[in-house]
């Protein structure tokens, strides 16, 4: 096996060569064997062992064994212990997910120092077993593609080795080890699968592994043309805008695949109820989906994809003088007008002696109205908003600048008429919204 493993590592990670590695080593035979590879092939390899103290004694012996093996071949280590159940109840996650989170944020915590890759003793059996799970708990293409062999600066250069060939080599170069206790119980679903329907596959299949292999290949090659094919299709329909995405539904819906798209486009938002996701495409204004970081509104023709942000209405800002440097929430300047020029949408002209201070910046409220420039007579702001084409979205983020209880600006749209200047206007102050 270390023949097929030194080839294996000069085929596919020749990145390797001359790096400072990290080893994920738990003491088991899998981490146990790919230590002694990497230590045979004379790799700048350091350990890293996670104590979960999940297990009392045990997690304390397989610390020690680790101890033990790296002070007696001289190879530097790192050991942290974490109160693994303790972190599950506070961040409500089950015990598996809390163990996953606490390594890989150390791994990365240690790799800082120094270090380019770490490396995991992920295997064959593994990916046949990650791929069942994702099967019976239902997914799309990428779940079916199994664990991938390098995901950043993650690396898992055991995938192509079986269990049995790993367990073989342990014992041929007698490689101690420690058995997790909790992987004989049926406790889990993934021991059920391990304990139970692998060998059964195995059985009716003595080449099943080589079988699967060749799966996971076809799939891997499918997902790539479905990755090219979306990016195509993404650059047709989809319009980057400063903090969201805007989906056109027009050329969405010329192709009858679309709902394969959408996923495709929106699958790392978080989202989980795609038959809403779906059903929007139909839907009427207004209607949004929730992820627990994003928002997706339908907004006449298009789905607009946006950030989660809590919405503080009665949130107000002061502007105590012309001498004021507005930063938040957003950048605003206020000068004395020496030359006057026609009002924008970033830069209004208004007369001194019509305002107040201190002025306000504010979101809207129900029954706001203002006096648009341009137009005569006055004009709720929700009409505004509806003639504009506001999107939900667009209405909660806009902010207005206020003197007393009356808009003086729509901040970056309109100016409203009772304040800007006239041909009767002695002072003027000028105000500037800056990108």
């Amino acid at each position: 096996m270390l023949t097929k493993f030194q080839h294996h590592i000069e085929q596919n990670f020749p990145q390797l060569k001359d790096k400072k590695l990290l080893l994920a080593v738990s003491g088991g035979v899998d981490s146990m064997v790919l230590l002694d590879l990497f230590y045979k092939l004379r790799f700048d390899i350091c350990i890293v062992h996670c104590n979960f103290q999940l297990r009392g004694k045990e997690s304390d012996a397989d610390e020690l064994l680790v101890r033990e093996i790296c002070q007696d071949g001289y190879i530097p280590y790192f050991i942290e212990s974490f109160d693994t159940l303790e972190f599950a109840k506070e961040n409500k996650l089950s015990i598996q997910l809390a163990a996953r989170k606490l390594r890989y944020d150390w791994f990365q915590e240690i790799i800082s120092l120094g270090f380019d890759y770490v490396l995991t003793a992920h295997h064959l059996d593994d990916n046949v077993e990650t791929f069942l799970i994702n099967f019976t708990r239902g997914t799309g293409l990428e779940g079916l593609t199994g664990i991938p062999a390098q995901n950043g600066n993650i690396i898992r250069p055991l995938l192509p080795f079986s269990r049995e060939e790993i367990e073989n080599y342990a014992l041929e170069n007698k490689i101690q080890w420690r058995e997790d206790s909790s992987n004989a119980s049926d406790k889990y679903f993934r021991n059920k699968l391990r304990h139970n329907i692998v060998p059964t596959l195995k059985e009716l299949n003595t080449g099943f592994l080589d079988s699967f292999q060749k799966t996971l290949h076809h799939l891997q090659q499918a997902e790539s043309l479905v990755n090219d094919a979306s990016k195509l299709v993404y650059e047709k329909v989809v319009e980057e805008k400063e903090n969201q995405l805007e989906i056109h539904l027009k050329p969405l819906l010329e192709f009858q695949n679309y709902k394969a798209y959408l996923y495709q486009w929106l699958k790392e938002f978080g989202f989980s109820a795609w038959n809403d996701i779906y059903d929007l495409v139909e839907a009427q204004s207004g209607k949004q989906v929730f992820s627990e970081t994003h928002i997706l509104l339908k907004n006449r023709e298009k789905l607009i994809l946006s950030e989660r942000k809590e919405i503080n209405k009665s949130e107000v800002f002061i502007i105590e003088s012309i001498e004021s440097k507005v930063n938040i929430p957003l950048k605003l300047r206020f000068c004395k007008a020496v030359n006057i020029f026609e009002t924008h949408s970033n830069c209004i002209f208004v007369d001194e002696s019509k305002i107040k201070f201190p002025l306000t910046i504010r979101k809207w409220q129900e029954g706001d109205y203002f006096y648009p420039s341009g137009m005569n007579g006055k004009k709720k702001l929700s009409k505004y908003f509806k003639d504009e084409k506001y999107s939900l979205l667009d209405k909660e983020n806009q902010w207005l600048l206020c003197s007393e209880d009356q808009i003086i600006w729509v901040i970056g749209k309109r100016a409203d008429n009772r304040f800007i200047n006239k041909e009767t206007t002695q002072n003027s102050i000028k105000i500037v919204l800056e990108e």
